[in-house]
């Protein structure tokens, strides 16, 4: 028999900066079947150069929370004065929320998510889960979790099952192997003068390792959807082999998810880029909306 979801108190830190994302991720957030102890705060950062729309923007926020009123939530509304990543992050520090939402792309914003732009600052250096929402939002149907079996991977899957997902999602859970490395030979013909790129036959063992190699991301995909089960959730799974990042959003994009769930170790405690980090490149080039779980011992 399965267990009952048991769903947290989540306490949401939304940010809202009145963009179509941001928008979209208060669409979301609506839409959750979240409890009724559940405090949902519409946060908003302004510059000094738009110290003269403060009534428009205290407006703009009471509007954010009458909507979500109406899905019978409870809200309160922030507004302060500084650049919006940092304060979003200090805010986040000060209250922990169990959740920070924040839209994919900002009002200013032309390029989406650049090096550095808000939402990914947010992700790098939240000290909690973040969700990046992307613009169009329809609902939330399908959900893909990544994992690679790693303590963060683990975190996710934990913060997942009390996550109030809507009732008939359909979650996959997917696992990337590496990429297949074929052996060359290099050879070079007389006379030419050039070196050619032969392959060369794949060895037995090599075939052999591929396919440990895959027992092991099924044994391990198996973990995940039996730890699922203990919240109540069942998964299909999938494995791909190549780039992570690739494969992911490639599958992401034919399976029409809607949400990726994966983990990340963050940067609170190294304060550098994660150059190559999967989740970021999950945030910064999936066409869907991403949650970002951090690792509990780098919040």
């Amino acid at each position: 028999m399965m267990t009952p979801r048991k769903r947290g108190v989540f306490n949401i830190l939304l940010a809202d900066d009145g963009s179509e994302h941001a928008r979209a991720a208060v669409a979301l957030v609506g839409d959750l079947p979240l409890p009724s102890e559940c405090l949902i705060t519409a946060f908003r950062a302004f510059t000094s150069t738009q110290a003269a729309e403060v009534a428009l923007l205290e407006q703009a926020l009471a509007q954010t929370c009458s909507q979500l009123q109406n899905k019978g939530l409870q809200t309160k509304s922030e507004l302060t004065l500084g650049y919006p990543a940092e304060k979003i992050v200090e805010y986040a520090e000060e209250h922990r929320p169990d959740l920070i939402v924040v839209g994919a792309k900002g009002l200013r914003a032309t390029l989406g998510i650049l090096l550095g732009g808000v939402a990914q600052q947010v992700v790098e250096y939240a000290c909690c889960p973040v969700l990046v929402v992307r613009a169009p939002y329809h609902n939330l149907r399908r959900v893909l979790l990544v994992s690679d079996g790693s303590a963060y991977s683990q975190d996710a899957v934990k913060y997942l099952g009390k996550f109030p997902l809507p009732g008939g999602v359909g979650l996959h859970a997917m696992h990337v192997l590496q990429p297949i490395s074929f052996p060359v030979m290099i050879a070079e013909p007389p006379y030419s003068g050039m070196a050619m790129v032969e392959p060369l036959p794949v060895p037995e063992e090599v075939a052999a390792q591929r396919a440990r190699e895959e027992k092991e991301g099924q044994a391990l995909l198996d973990r995940t959807v039996k730890n699922l089960k203990t919240f109540g959730l069942t998964a299909t799974t999938v494995i791909k082999r190549g780039d992570a990042a690739t494969e992911i959003i490639a599958y992401a994009k034919d399976q029409k998810i809607d949400l990726i769930v994966t983990g990340s170790r963050g940067l609170s405690q190294f304060k550098s880029w994660l150059l190559g980090s999967v989740s970021r490149k999950l945030v910064h080039y999936s066409g869907c909306s991403v949650l970002v779980v951090r690792s509990a011992e780098s919040a």
